[in-house]
C-alpha cells in the first residue's frame, strides 16, 4: 500500500492533466480502487481546498481517506519531539503538523509515503528543519519514502 502525501497528488495533477494523459490517470484509479493508493484524510483535505478538481476527482473514484487515530496521534507527537519541536513552534522549513501525522500514519500501516516534498541531500544539521523525506529517513521513524516518478516509474507500466 502507498500512502499519498498532499504534495505528490497535487503534483501529479498538476503536470499530468487527466485530459493529456488518461492512461495514467485509468491507472491511478485503479489503484485507488484496489486501496493501494490511499491518503490520510489530512492530506486529502489539503489536496480538496489546494486543487478542488483533484478533491473531486478523488472522491469520485472513491479513494479511502485514512483516519487520524489516537495511535497515530501518539506517534506524531512522539516525532515532533525527536524534531525537538515544542508547542506549535514548527520551523517554516521543516515539517509541519500535518506532514507529522501523514508520516505516522504511513508508519502505523506499514505502508510506502509518496511525497514530493522537496530531498534535503544534506539534511539540515537543526533537526527541526528536515522535511518529510529526510524526516522519514530517521532510524526512529524508519518510514520508506518515494517520490511520485519513483512510484510510477517502479510500476513498468506503460500508458498509452
Amino acid at each position: 500500500m502507498q500512502v499519498f502525501d498532499a504534495s505528490s497528488m497535487i503534483y501529479a495533477w498538476d503536470n499530468y492533466p487527466e485530459r493529456q494523459f488518461p492512461g495514467l490517470w485509468e491507472w491511478m484509479a485503479v489503484q485507488i480502487e484496489g486501496k493501494t493508493l490511499v491518503m490520510p484524510s489530512v492530506a486529502f483535505e489539503e489536496v480538496a481546498n489546494k486543487t478542488p478538481d483533484c478533491g473531486v476527482w478523488l472522491k469520485d473514484k472513491d479513494l479511502e481517506q485514512l483516519q487520524i487515530s489516537n495511535a497515530i496521534l501518539q506517534d506524531a507527537m512522539r516525532i515532533k519531539g525527536l524534531l525537538g519541536i515544542v508547542g506549535d513552534n514548527y520551523h517554516c522549513k521543516g515539517v509541519g503538523e500535518n506532514d507529522l501525522l501523514i508520516i505516522a500514519t504511513a508508519k502505523a500501516y506499514s505502508a510506502e509515503l509518496v511525497s514530493d516534498e522537496q530531498r534535503q541531500l544534506t539534511p539540515p544539521k537543526e533537526i527541526s528543519k528536515r522535511k518529510i523525506p529526510a524526516v522519514c529517513d530517521l532510524k526512529e521513524v524508519s518510514v520508506h519514502c518515494v517520490n511520485y516518478i519513483q512510484f510510477v516509474k517502479r510500476s513498468d507500466v506503460i500508458f498509452r
